[in-house]
């Protein structure tokens, strides 16, 4: 059936383009096919700071994400039973209730070869892969019992940064600035910094806003002087000139917010564009370490080629929470080791030796250098850092000299404000195997997090299709034992 249109109608209809934006707001009534006009007053910015649920502990937290799992047996979690039965087959008492076959079957018990020391008057352990961080022991909170589901990269990842093995759901940072906007309004306040060339593993999914608006999202920097790629202001146009284009971009785009609320994609558009014409000088100048000392980048190990990567993206990381971005999301970047291709993470189903003394080479003083550069600055105690991994290793061996997933039990680390500094909660059982006492799941990890930044990970709802979703979805506990 033919359908007339007038030139008016057709005009109207053409709002849906660019141009179609200029002719819609020129029109009596205005709007989207006669919607009310909507001033850009009408409109509340997102990112604007909100008050938590209660008094928080810390303002910003550092996601220390140690990606393709670091074997807890030889960093952190020392096991003189599993020296003593290296070579030996599991024991089955060990295996009962568990599916342990993740990619090469279940090898003989191999032992780290790691010489291991108990560090300040907590006591903890740590093997001779991190004696810089082993030096600020009391610093840390250990949870020796964690837990999670899925025994592959990518899904384990996606629960780590979201609480959920697929993808279409917010991660925590995306969380934490719906529920408490932004505290910094020429910088964005969820960034993701990695190290490497190319953006990590399963890319963006890991720090998307799901079912968020858009505006909650990460923001990955790269890790060059131009953190933003064409952030620089473009030649041959006057800074005037650049102003009143977004000016002008600004308000067509608001004509086309208020006519569709439900779009959530306009309204962060809108915003990205006044927040890139700030950061063209705000970003270069929060990620720029040459106003730094020499000796600030000695501590990071700037100076040695072997950290020199990681020291750079932690010590951008402190200036970022420095300048109150609420959410740093750090990923560790892949190493050129001998044998093992171009691209390898902490992942060693092989050479575990090998594997693991290039990258602790690179991270352990880089890590160590921020704990002292933020307790210096007296930012310590406001910020959250967390040492975090998709899953853990086995305690038996794979391809004669390295580890296999383990999702059943192993370690992660918190410091900062609002926790019992120099503890230890949970452990696993003699081998490494798996949690024997408190375990704690991806879930309790992010509702704890949330505490302490004065969030109720129950309480932190956002309505969907008459759903009431939260960051936990309907799993979590805080942690409560590890708090002050």
């Amino acid at each position: 059936m033919l359908i007339k249109t007038s030139r008016r109608e057709w005009l109207r209809g053409a709002a849906y383009g660019v141009s179609g934006y200029a002719v819609s707001g020129l029109m009596p009534g205005g709007g989207w096919f006669g919607a009310p006009m909507a001033n850009a007053a009408d409109f509340v910015d997102p990112l604007a700071p909100k008050p938590p649920h209660f008094a928080p502990k810390v303002k910003s937290v550092i996601w220390l994400h140690i990606d393709g799992a670091p074997s807890s047996l030889d960093l952190y979690d020392y096991k003189p039973e599993l020296v003593r039965l290296a070579g030996q087959e599991v024991p089955e008492s060990f295996l009962k209730g568990i599916k342990t076959s993740t990619q090469g079957g279940v090898g003989k018990l191999f032992a780290s070869k790691r010489t291991w020391k108990q560090y300040g008057q907590s006591g903890a352990w740590f093997s001779d892969w991190l004696p810089n961080i082993a030096e600020h022991a009391d610093k840390l909170t250990f949870i020796k019992s964690s837990v999670t589901v899925g025994a592959t990269h990518d899904i384990s990842i996606l629960k780590l940064n979201t609480g959920d093995v697929s993808p279409g759901r917010p991660s925590l940072g995306a969380w934490v600035v719906y529920a408490l906007g932004s505290a910094n309004p020429d910088l964005p306040p969820y960034v993701v910094l990695y190290g490497g060339q190319r953006e990590p593993r399963a890319g963006s999914v890991n720090w998307s806003s799901g079912f968020l608006p858009a505006v909650y999202q990460g923001t990955a920097f790269r890790p060059t002087a131009e953190p933003i790629l064409y952030q620089a202001p473009p030649e041959l146009i006057a800074a005037k000139q650049q102003r009143d284009s977004l000016d002008l971009l600004k308000k067509l785009n608001d004509i086309g917010a208020a006519a569709h609320p439900e779009d959530s994609e306009l309204a962060a558009r809108t915003r990205s564009y006044d927040l890139a014409y700030r950061m063209e000088s705000t970003a270069p100048e929060a990620v720029d370490l040459s106003k730094e000392s020499d000796a600030t980048k000695a501590l990071y190990g700037l100076n040695d080629d072997a950290s020199k990567e990681m020291g750079t993206v932690l010590l951008r990381a402190r200036r970022l929470v420095e300048r109150n971005v609420r959410f740093v999301h750090v990923v560790t970047g892949p190493i050129n080791i001998l044998g093992q291709g171009d691209d390898a993470s902490w992942d060693a189903h092989r050479a575990l030796e090998k594997n693991h003394e290039a990258h602790t080479k690179a991270i352990d003083k880089p890590v160590a250098g921020l704990l002292a550069d933020l307790a210096q600055r007296g930012l310590l105690d406001q910020t959250l850092v967390v040492w975090t991994s998709e899953f853990g290793r086995t305690p038996y061996g794979q391809s004669g000299d390295g580890r296999d997933h383990n999702p059943w039990g192993y370690t992660q680390w918190l410091a900062g404000g609002g926790l019992k500094h120099g503890l230890t909660y949970g452990s696993t059982d003699e081998i490494g195997l798996k949690t024997a006492e408190n375990p704690v799941d991806t879930y309790d990890v992010h509702a704890t997090v949330l505490q302490l930044l004065g969030l109720d990970h129950l309480k932190t709802i956002y309505l969907r299709a008459g759903r009431s979703e939260r960051p936990t979805v309907v799993y979590g506990k805080v942690v409560k034992d590890i708090l002050a």
